[in-house]
């Protein structure tokens, strides 16, 4: 039977690296660490893949506006999420390193990627981030990654005071954040209007968090709405709303257009009617049964361009 001792750290450099604004390359001792991980016992010197990941899959409401202000380099089993802050002010070669807790903790967990791995090697996290500590079951290596750290060039400075009082307010962020775009969305136009045009399939329960979930491909002339109810379900007005969520999706490329247009939506109407949207702009959505067309989604990149990193391998690869 294969056991934690035979299962090594999950990593992927290529998403790590894909995962940094444009601009900014992931710095030399994250891959360094990455070379230094490799084969090593998972949970060893805590429980975590080094994988990357765009802010819109964070758990952070509404991430997609967000992706040149992280980069986020590290999972946790729960959905966590791990990586540099690049907020107003920060040292965008040196940024301090976060935490999007997948329960809600936002936490500001070292001044910067050397402090993070010292703390890695002294086992300095609560209980809302016990899963960056060793595992019990596995032979804990972190006085190996002390050892390996005191001899990198920045070593030196990863016992320093983590100086986190003069650090921007993180949790503040993230909730502000938050708040202004469920502000943002609950009084959008358009999202109004869908809202009301779908009243017809407002939830049936009353309490505040009840709602009716949706989906939306679009990739070109391609489209499709389902709403999701015993499985995904065709409704009615369908292709009435396409319009509207067309007029959406370029509005949005107009406001943002380094971040192209988006391939899929997922949104909830809720009792009073609002409408909360989440947007992929990776995902190779599945449009009449069969994967989005290439050529379609091809035109789509040939009018909204993005940053050669921000381009899914899917459509790269093409």
């Amino acid at each position: 039977m294969k056991t934690l001792s035979d299962t090594p750290y999950p990593i992927d450099l290529d998403s790590i690296r894909g995962a940094f604004p444009p601009g900014i390359e992931a710095p030399s001792l994250l891959v360094d660490f990455a070379d230094w991980l490799n084969g090593r016992p998972w949970g060893s010197v805590g429980r975590f893949s080094l994988q990357g990941q765009f802010s819109d899959q964070a758990p952070i409401f509404d991430g997609s506006p967000l992706r040149d202000r992280f980069s986020l380099f590290m999972r946790l089993p729960d959905g966590s999420a791990v990586g540099g802050w690049y907020g107003a002010g920060l040292d965008r070669d040196n940024p301090p390193i976060v935490g999007l807790g997948s329960e809600g903790d936002y936490e500001l967990l070292a001044p910067s990627l050397d402090g993070l791995l010292a703390k890695l090697t002294s086992q300095q996290f609560d209980k809302a981030w016990s899963d960056l500590k060793p595992h019990d079951e596995v032979e804990c290596q972190t006085d190996e990654l002390a050892r390996w750290l005191a001899g990198q060039p920045i070593g030196d400075k990863a016992a320093c005071d983590d100086g986190a009082a003069e650090l921007p307010d993180f949790r503040g962020f993230v909730e502000k954040w938050s708040r202004d775009r469920e502000d943002y969305w609950a009084n959008h136009r358009l999202m109004a209007e869908l809202g009301w045009r779908l009243a017809a399939h407002l939830p049936r329960g009353k309490k505040p968090w009840d709602k009716t979930h949706f989906e939306v491909a679009i990739v070109g002339k391609q489209y499709e709405a389902r709403v999701l109810s015993h499985g995904p379900q065709p409704f009615e007005e369908a292709a009435s709303v396409e319009s509207l969520l067309r007029d959406l999706r370029e509005e949005m490329r107009k406001a943002q257009p380094e971040l192209g247009l988006w391939y899929a939506m997922k949104f909830g109407l809720y009792v009073d009617g609002r409408v909360m949207p989440n947007f992929e702009y990776d995902v190779r959505p599945i449009i009449g049964g069969e994967p989005a067309q290439l050529s379609e989604a091809m035109a789509d990149l040939a009018r909204a361009p993005r940053p050669e990193r921000w381009v899914p391998k899917w459509l790269a690869t093409s």
